[in-house]
Order: structure tokens, then sequence, then C-alpha cells
């Protein structure tokens, strides 16, 4: 029977939507998040006989891993990465013909990791960022994504720098550093401004017109030594670069270039000449690549302007990363360029460029912000400096780090200094710390919400833990261990039916150690 056009009016439509709410899917365990801690987790629950999914917002696997931290941060630490953060190395060492691989060129690294899904048969669905959750009796019941498709697990694990999951299901958290106050930290709070590679060792003037210069805190606007101001530490764009001609694409002016942007690096040039080096911290990669991190104050790292970042809108965060970008083209073009720059240091950058087999799809430039903080869950166990220095071995251990309590550049401020008899305003750079530290025990509990907030959800990126706890463990080769751990747990929760802080601590051990996750100091 043919239908009227009246009744066509209204078949077409509720047959359209039909199609568009399409049953949704079902999984054991859905990993929000394709960081390297999210792969891990995935790979860790197939392992475990998990039928899993990791959702990606963006386009690619490994976060940092595969977004221009090509050289590891394992130092002192290599003794405690087991597991499948070191199957990942020793692939990467297999590639280059060596053992065990720290530095590595990203694109390999992104294909190393896509290799070990396969291997497990875990899919990876980009373009999936989270729109919505449905939550019920402390659980996340279902995941909606912005595309419209909707997913659904009994265990959700939430693997993305930011923690927007762990936010839409309630679970508590903060952003910024604390005061000492807060959890008894004698490191915690806003930093005096001491002497360091990292500080502005040159008396430069932050006012130009009568106004300071962007980025900068005025010292009425500087919180008491000590004391939490809710600020976090710089991002950047960690930029893989080669100075072999083959493969070099030259760095051109960028669109709506100014130099007068940098103008503080300008004025350390015009004090400290060739005396100001490492603005771009080079070092290098197999292939005749390099790892290009910030190694000055004034560098690719952007004190400040992150500050909206993790809990920002959509669209803020895109604003801040074309933000971040435009600094970093432009500082790179800055010293290649400007004849402010001494021409030895001009010299020394010059022959460095873009990479042809790197970043294809963003034009050499690195797909991935360095989120190196964003927001940290206060969950059944939050870690601070005392976990870390003063009691390091945990019951429930699923994993150990190890690296410096690592802050990088927090603001530039400007300050009333003295000399005799005369005063002037300076810059200064505020919030570096690298404390030195033994390995200690990342807990399971670490990685819980409170039980009371949500029963289904694990967190191994952004754990529960002060700031100064956090500026250790945030390392790439702790977040793949923690995802190894929380695949691991998802999968057990899953398979027993039960809320992810009932799994049996000992069962996870085993399973953990069984992988080769190291458990204990050696």
């Amino acid at each position: 029977m043919l239908l009227s056009p009246s009744l066509l009016r209204i078949f077409i439509p509720v047959f359209l939507c039909s199609l568009a709410t399409a049953a949704p899917t079902k999984m054991d365990v859905i990993v929000y998040g394709g960081t390297a801690g999210g792969v891990m987790a995935g790979i860790a629950a197939a392992k475990q006989g998990a039928k899993v999914m990791v959702l990606e917002p963006g386009n690619h696997v490994g976060g940092m891993l595969s977004g221009g931290l090509g050289r590891t941060d394992m130092d002192r630490q290599e003794h405690v990465i087991g597991g499948l953060s070191l199957e990942f190395f020793r692939r990467a060492g297999k590639h280059y013909g060596q053992d065990v691989a720290w530095t590595f060129e990203p694109h390999v690294a992104e294909e190393i990791l896509k290799t070990m899904l396969a291997e497990q048969k875990v899919p990876v669905k980009f373009g999936q960022s989270l729109a919505s959750i449905v939550k019920q009796d402390g659980r996340i019941r279902s995941l909606k994504t912005t595309d419209g498709g909707e997913f659904t697990a009994p265990v959700f694990i939430d693997a993305t720098y930011e923690g927007d999951l762990m936010k839409a299901a309630g679970a508590s958290y903060a952003v910024g550093r604390e005061g000492r106050d807060t959890y008894q930290e004698s490191l915690a709070g806003r930093r005096d401004l001491l002497r360091s590679n990292h500080q502005i060792n040159f008396p430069i003037s932050p006012w130009k017109d009568g106004r300071l210069l962007p980025y900068i805190t005025a010292e009425e606007d500087l919180a008491p030594t000590g004391t939490g101001d809710g600020k976090i530490q710089a991002y950047c764009y960690r930029l893989c670069l080669t100075n072999v001609p083959e493969n070099r694409m030259p760095i051109t002016q960028p669109e709506g270039y100014n130099p007068e942007r940098y103008e503080l690096l300008r004025r350390c040039f015009e004090v400290g000449g060739d005396k100001v080096q490492a603005v771009l911290g080079i070092k290098q990669l197999p292939n005749g690549k390099s790892d290009v991190n910030a190694g000055y104050p004034i560098s690719l790292n952007l004190p400040g302007a992150n500050q909206d970042y993790p809990d920002g809108t959509p669209e803020r965060r895109k604003e801040i990363l074309k933000e971040h970008l435009d600094w970093t083209k432009g500082l790179v073009y800055f010293v290649q360029n400007d004849p402010s720059v001494p021409e030895n240091v001009r010299a020394k950058y010059a022959p460095w460029g873009l990479c042809k087999d790197e970043f294809t799809g963003t034009g050499g430039w690195p797909h991935q912000l360095y989120i190196r903080e964003a927001r940290k869950m206060k969950g059944e166990y939050i870690l601070t400096q005392n976990d870390l220095m003063k009691h390091p071995r945990k019951s429930d251990v699923i994993g150990i780090a190890g690296y410096n309590i690592d802050i990088r550049e927090v603001q530039w401020v400007s300050m009333r200094t003295f000399y005799f008899p005369n005063a002037a305003e300076e810059i200064y750079m505020e919030g570096y710390m690298s404390q030195p530290l033994e390995p200690w025990d990342i807990p399971y509990r670490a990685l819980l919400p409170r039980f009371s907030e949500c029963k289904n959800l694990l967190v191994p990126v952004c754990i529960s833990a002060s700031t100064i706890a956090f500026a250790s463990f945030r390392m790439e080769p702790q977040f793949m261990i923690a995802g190894q751990a929380a695949g691991t747990a998802a999968a057990i929760a899953s398979r027993n039916g039960t809320t992810v802080h009932e799994v049996p601590i000992t069962e996870l051990q085993k399973q953990l150690s069984d992988g080769g996750q190291i458990l204990k100091v050696r």
C-alpha cells in the first residue's frame, strides 16, 4: 500500500529519528581517553578477558607519549617501570635495535601503541567527546558523545588529562595548588622567589607604556608565601624538530605574527646577550630529531594562559590551545630570525625545522598540548607529600613511582627590587620546583572516587592527590602503570559484578604481578 504525502511527512522523520537513536554499544569496560594511560587500561582489561572499547575525543592515541614527549621522564626510576609500560619501551628499543629505548620518535610511539591495541583486539573510536552521562544509584549507566553515540558498561575508566568523565560522574576534585596547611605539606603553596636555572637572573623591567606586560602578575596580587592560590603550572607544546636537511621543513613566519609579543625575551637578550641560553631546550632523539621542551623561564611555556583550561568549556579550551600554539610558532620564529636575538643564538637554532614525517595531519606541529596538571580527584585516599617522603609503602600498592616532585613555572611576577640607593620593578619567575625522591607506592585507593559519589569509575590519570604529590606522579610511565592497574581492576569488577571499591586487592596485585608490574622496590 502506498502512503499518502501527508503520512509520508509523518513517517519519514520518525524513521530517521529511529536511525539516529540506535541501540547503545554495550561493553564490559569503557575507557574514556586514549592517552598512554588509557591505552594501557584498555589492553589490560582485554588481557583479563573483558570486552573493552577506548573512546578518544581527538584523532590520535598516546597523548603526550606520541604528542612530542619523545624523551621519557624516567630518570632514577628505570628499575620500578614494569608491566605494559616496560613492554612499550622494549618495543621501542626493538624498533631501534636495542633492548630498551627511553627516547623515540612520536610517530614510532603511536604505531607501537596501535599495534599493542590491535593485538588485543581493542577497538578505538576517535572523535568521541563526552556530551553527557546517565547515572543511577551511584553508578554510571551510560555515556553519550557529541556525535550521538551511546555506550554502556558495568565499569568506566577516565584516562583523560582533564578528568571530564570524573567531573560528569560527580566525583569531588580540586584545581590548582593548595596551601601548606591543607595537607600539612612543607612544599605546598606559593613559592618564595629563589635562585635557580629557571629564574630570570637579569634585571628586566615588566612595564611598557605604563602597563605591565601581558601574563605578568602584579606584586599586590601575589598570594603570601605558602598559601594556596589555585594556580597551576604552565603548559606548552613539546616540539619535534630536525636538523636533517632531507626531512626538514623550514619554520616560516606564522600568520598574525607579532614580535612585540616576545618583549620579555627581547629584554632578556638586551641585558644578558648570549648568556641567555636554552630558550628552546633541545634534547636529541633518534634519526636527527629532537624533543624540544621549555628550558628557560621565558620559553615554550606560557605561564598563566592555561588557568581557565581545567574547568573550561570546549570553546574556551580551543581558545587556550590556539593561544599556546600561536605562542609556540611565534617564539621559534623569533629566536631564529629577530635581530634582537644575538647572532650566535640565532645561528644555533636556525638549522632546526619541522619534520616532514611527524604530525603530518597538523603541518608538523604537535597535536597534543602538554597538560601537566588539570583536575585532581579528591577520592577515597588523597596522596600528599607525606605519602611520598615519610610513608612511601602502601598495603594496596598497584605500582611504584619515583620521579622528582617536578613543578614548572607557575607565573611571572613583578616585584619591587632594592638596589641602594635606588629601587626598581623587576620581573621574576615563581613556582618552579624539582625535589628528589626515593620510590614510593601508588595505592589502589588513589584511583577510586569516594564510594558515596561513584561506584563504577576508575581514574588512573587525574588521580586523588595534592598538587605536590601529583607533581611526582604526573609522568607518562606512571600514567601507564596506573592505567594497567585500572584496566585490570575494571575487568575484575565487571566480571564479578561488584563495585570497583570491592575488588579484592590480593587478586588485583596477583594479576598485576603476573603481568610484570613491579610492586616492590628492588
